[in-house]
Order: structure tokens, then sequence, then C-alpha cells
């Protein structure tokens, strides 16, 4: 509950797509020198985030490579403990290979 969390995704008219503004926004509120995790899904949330943090090139942002329920879940709990902004997106890249269900 302690770690800031803000969802960025959408259009400004709650349509389906990805907002510059929204993004930046969201950065905005939740930035501390400890930095700022993203996550995003695909295509044009990758670019759009990407377009965010070099207008913002003096602050701490990284991009993190992983499912966006689960790392959003692991990078709040790793904040949380203090961990830096690059263990965090160690343990969220991790996530992708987490299995829910056991094989066949």
């Amino acid at each position: 509950k302690d770690a800031p969390i803000v969802a960025a995704g959408g259009m400004e008219d709650g349509g389906l797509g990805t907002s510059f503004e929204k993004i930046s926004r969201a950065v905005d509120e939740v930035y501390s020198e400890d930095g700022v995790a993203i996550l995003m899904d695909m295509g044009s949330a990758v670019m759009t985030a990407e377009m965010v943090i070099e207008s913002m090139e003096n602050r701490h942002i990284m991009l993190m490579d992983g499912p966006v329920a689960e790392g959003a879940v692991l990078a709040a709990v790793e904040a949380k403990m203090g961990s830096s902004l690059e263990a965090i997106a160690k343990r969220v890249e991790e996530a992708r290979g987490i299995k829910k269900l056991p094989e066949d």
C-alpha cells in the first residue's frame, strides 16, 4: 500500500492507445530520487514510454520488460523493501518465466 503506483493506460478520451501526457503526469506524480519503474504492455506503449524518458533526461526512470500485472506486484514489493531500480528490473524480467499451472 505504500508503494506509489499510477496507471497511465489509454488515451485522454478513454479510448485505446497510449498517451504521452498521461505517462508524463504519472511519472511526475510518483517520482522520487529512487526513480520510477515503467511497465508497459506492447507496441505504442513502449515507444511512447521511451519518448517520455527522453523528455525527462535528468530523471532516473527505467522501462521494465516483464508481465504488467505480475511485474507491477513484484516492483511494488521490491520498492517497499528498498531495492534499487536495477534490482527491481531484474525481478520483473524474471517474472516472464513464472508458471502458474503445473505442466502435464
